[in-house]
C-alpha cells in the first residue's frame, strides 16, 4: 500500500523538478546553439553556462517553494498549479535577466532564456499532470486513501461531505459521524451518524482513523476544547471546520497579532497598501489618456446637448463613495432640467419621458458616462468598481439588502463586474450587490483588465440602460 506522507513526496517532488530545470536549461542551451535551427553567434563559452546553471537550479526550486508548489495535490486544482508554474518561472526568467545585467554578461543569450522559460512551463506542468493522474489511479484502486471522522453533525459537516463526493481523486473516505443531537443511524449521503462525541475515545482507540474533522455547530462550540483535547491525546491528525456559513464568507483570512490568531470577516484584497497605490497608478494613468482619446466625442456630446434643450451640458448628482464619504458625480445631462424633488423621485425607466432625444443616445452608450473620468482622475472613483448609488437609495438598501454596504469599502467605478453581466438600469439589486461582492473579494490587476476588456464589448451598450 503506498503511504501518503507529504514531506518524503516532497522530497522526491524537489528532485524530480530539480532534474526537469536542468535538463530544459540544458535543452534550451542545445536548440539555440547546438541544434542548427537556430542562428547565432557563440559570445560565451560552454563553461559559463554550467555555472549558471548551478545558479538556477537552486534559485528555481526556491521559487516552486514561495508559489505554493510543493503543496498537498489531493485539495489543490490544475488551473491554480499551472498559474503558479508561469509565475514562478515568469519570475525566475526575469531574475536571470537582471543578474546577467547586473554582473556585465550583457551577451547572454535572451533567447535561450525565452526557449528555457517555454520548455520548463511545459515539462513542469506535464510531469505534475502525470503525477497527479497516477496518484488519482492508484486512489480509484483503493490505495493512498484517507479515513476521516466527523466530530458534529451541521451545515459545514454536510458541506464537507459533499465536497469529498463530488471529489473522489482526492482520496478521502468518511468513516461516519458522531453527534448528540441526531439519532443514530441517520444518513447522509451515504455517511451514517455512528453515535454521540462520547464514543470517540473508543474508536480512536481502534487506531484506523488517519483524520478527526470537528464540524461541530455554532451551538456546541462549547465542547470543542474538550473534544480537541481528546483527539490530540491519541495523535490522530485534527482539523477544525468552523460553521460560519452565512456569518463568514467564502474567503476569510487569517493573520498573527503577536501569537494570537485573528479571523477576518472579509477578505477585502484593495485594503493592501500595494494593491491600493497599484490601482491608483493605473486609474490615474488610465483617465489622463482616455481623457485625451475621448475629447472629441466628449466636445461633439456637449455641442449635441446645448443645441437640443435647455440647461447645463454637465449634470452632477451626489453619490456615495469610498467609506461611506458623498461625491459629485458628473455625467453629461440626458433629461429636461426638472426640480430636485422631481430628480430624486426614482429610477429612470423605459421610456422616461424625462430623458431628452439626444440623452436616450448617450444612455443607451453609456457616452453620457465619459465626464467620469475627470472623477476617476481626481481620486473619487475608479476605473473599475461597483457602481456608486444616490444616498436616499443607500440609506434604503442598507436596511434591506444584507452586505450592501460592503461595497464603499473601495471606490466606486466606471464600469463593474455587474455592469458587463447586465446589471445595470432597472435590475435587481440583489444580484448586482452579489457581483460586486465578488469583485471585492477576488480583485486583481489581471481582474480589472479583463473588466475594461469586456467593457469595450458588453458594456457601452446594454438593453437595460434607459
Amino acid at each position: 500500500m503506498i503511504k501518503d506522507n507529504q514531506r518524503i513526496f516532497n522530497r522526491i517532488h524537489i528532485v524530480l523538478d530539480g532534474v526537469i530545470i536542468a535538463g530544459m536549461y540544458w535543452f534550451a542551451w542545445w536548440l539555440k546553439f547546438k541544434s542548427g535551427l537556430i542562428d547565432f553567434t557563440m559570445s560565451l563559452p560552454t563553461s559559463y553556462f554550467r555555472k549558471v546553471m548551478y545558479f538556477v537550479v537552486p534559485s528555481y526550486l526556491l521559487l516552486y517553494y514561495f508559489f505554493n508548489l510543493y503543496n498537498s495535490k489531493r485539495a489543490s486544482g490544475r488551473k491554480r498549479e499551472l498559474y503558479n508554474i508561469i509565475k514562478a518561472n515568469t519570475v525566475g526568467s526575469l531574475g536571470l535577466i537582471v543578474a546577467m545585467y547586473i554582473l556585465g554578461q550583457t551577451h547572454f543569450s535572451r533567447e535561450m532564456i525565452f526557449i528555457f522559460w517555454c520548455a520548463n512551463i511545459f515539462a513542469e506542468t506535464l510531469i505534475r499532470n502525470i503525477i497527479r493522474y497516477l496518484l488519482r489511479f492508484f486512489r480509484k484502486k483503493g490505495y493512498n486513501l484517507k479515513y476521516v471522522l466527523l466530530v458534529g453533525y451541521s451545515k459545514s459537516a454536510e458541506s464537507y461531505i459533499n465536497r469529498i463526493r463530488l471529489n473522489p481523486q482526492w482520496g478521502y473516505v468518511v468513516r461516519g459521524i458522531l453527534d448528540d443531537n441526531v439519532e443514530r443511524g441517520t444518513m447522509y449521503k451515504g455517511v451514517k451518524v455512528m453515535g454521540a462525541v462520547d464514543n470517540l475515545p473508543i474508536i480512536l482507540e481502534e487506531n484506523k482513523l488517519d483524520e478527526i474533522a470537528i464540524t461541530l455547530s455554532l451551538k456546541e462550540y462549547g465542547r470543542l476544547e474538550e473534544i480537541v483535547n481528546m483527539c490530540e491525546k491519541s495523535g490522530v491528525h485534527t482539523k477544525f471546520i468552523p460553521d460560519y456559513a452565512g456569518i463568514i464568507p467564502n474567503k476569510p483570512y487569517t493573520e498573527d497579532l503577536q501569537g494570537l490568531p485573528v479571523i477576518n470577516i472579509r477578505h477585502v484584497p484593495l485594503t493592501n497598501t500595494v494593491n491600493i497605490i497599484m490601482k491608483r497608478v493605473v486609474d490615474i494613468v488610465g483617465s489622463f489618456i482616455l481623457i485625451i482619446l475621448s475629447s472629441p466625442i466628449m466636445l461633439a456630446s456637449a455641442i449635441m446637448i446645448r443645441c437640443t434643450s435647455s440647461g447645463p451640458i454637465i449634470f452632477k448628482q451626489e453619490r456615495v463613495g469610498l467609506h461611506n464619504k458623498p461625491f459629485k458625480m458628473l455625467k453629461f445631462r440626458t433629461m429636461y432640467v426638472q426640480e430636485d424633488k422631481e430628480e430624486e423621485k426614482g429610477w429612470t425607466v423605459k421610456d422616461d419621458p424625462r430623458v431628452t432625444g439626444i440623452g436616450r443616445f448617450l444612455r443607451k452608450t453609456s457616452l453620457d458616462e465619459l465626464p467620469q473620468l475627470f472623477n476617476v482622475f481626481a481620486g473619487k472613483m475608479s476605473l473599475v468598481g461597483p457602481r456608486p448609488e444616490r444616498p436616499l437609495f443607500v440609506e434604503q438598501f442598507r436596511e434591506t439588502i444584507p452586505r450592501y454596504m460592503i461595497k464603499h469599502q473601495v471606490r466606486p467605478g466606471m464600469t463593474g463586474w455587474a455592469q458587463i453581466n447586465g446589471l445595470r438600469g432597472d435590475t435587481s439589486i440583489e444580484k448586482r450587490i452579489e457581483y460586486d461582492l465578488y469583485y471585492i473579494e477576488n480583485w486583481t490587476m489581471g481582474f480589472d483588465i479583463k473588466i475594461l476588456f469586456l467593457t469595450v464589448f458588453k458594456g457601452f451598450i446594454n438593453e437595460n440602460a434607459y
